[in-house]
């Protein structure tokens, strides 16, 4: 199975990318299956429910939320209506609106399983255990059985959290690929049991910025401990970053990672199968 999956979609210029490059992505590298991180695509804070729209109609078949997931109220009520929708698993004690994980149709009647989980590291929260939240998901969807392929999004700070997620879970799943820190890594790899992992995705956003945020703000806090104005999101050119997967339906084991970024700023990466398309990321939209 061909799939793409897309980290933080940062802001209207991050969104509005998004949504003019994923039917073009879908037809070039012939994808079956798109997850993307949306959690900031409102603003920088959270998604919206007509945010979370456009991107679906876009053609993303998933979108993962993260610890701002229901920074926009409304997302609440529409979070718990919209299983295309996933919030972390381990976001709240009580339970929260919505659903931590999914099985999703692929073509030729494959299934894939999202889920999320929250890291505790460096978190401003004490989430719970994201270990015991992801164990009983992948205990009832075996990856090869109930499931061909299986998805996990680790949002968190650390990279030795998101490394030990995917060695805990190498051999169950397909792809354990972190999300949060806005910042691609460069250490995409296929563990020994056929997980394939990269700590960051990185954001679908303008880079000449401060993960995503306009850099003055950010800038001048850092520098004079003093807050003047709110965040906001950059909205020069886009660099969309996340990873390519390739999955064996039989086994569900990865058989291809790659790393994507295209437009904007930084070094172009993509599946070497295809000329990358052109995006038209320039413009916010």
């Amino acid at each position: 199975m061909r799939i793409l999956f897309l980290g933080d979609v940062m802001g209207r210029a991050g969104r509005a990318a998004v949504m003019r490059a994923l039917p073009r992505l879908r037809a070039a590298w012939r994808l079956e299956f798109i997850v993307v991180n949306g959690e900031n695509a409102t603003g920088g804070r959270g998604l919206s429910p007509e945010h979370a729209r456009l991107l679906l109609d876009a053609g993303a078949d998933c979108l993962t939320l993260g610890d701002h997931a229901f920074d926009q109220r409304s997302m609440r009520e529409f979070a718990a209506q919209e299983p295309r929708v996933i919030r972390p698993l381990n976001f709240a004690k009580s339970g929260a609106p919505g659903r931590g994980a999914g099985v999703f149709e692929a073509p030729g009647g494959r299934r894939v399983l999202v889920a999320q989980a929250l890291g505790q590291v460096f978190m401003k929260q004490p989430y719970a255990d994201p270990f015991s939240a992801i164990e009983p998901v992948l205990r009832t969807h075996p990856r090869g059985g109930q499931v061909q392929a299986a998805l996990i999004d680790m949002h968190c700070e650390a990279t030795s959290e998101k490394a030990a997620m995917a060695h805990w879970c190498d051999g169950r799943a397909s792809l354990v690929v972190g999300t949060h820190t806005h910042v691609p890594t460069a250490d995409a790899q296929i563990l020994g049991g056929g997980t394939a992992f990269q700590s960051d995705a990185g954001m679908c956003g303008d880079y000449d910025s401060v993960i995503g945020m306009h850099k003055d703000e950010p800038m001048r806090r850092f520098i004079t401990g003093m807050a003047q104005a709110r965040f906001e999101p950059a909205k020069g050119p886009v660099t969309l970053s996340g990873v390519y997967l390739e999955t064996d339906d039989r086994t569900g084991a990865a058989t291809r990672l790659e790393m994507v970024r295209l437009g904007g700023r930084l070094a172009q990466a993509g599946p070497s199968v295809v000329d990358l398309p052109e995006t038209g990321l320039d413009a916010p939209g």
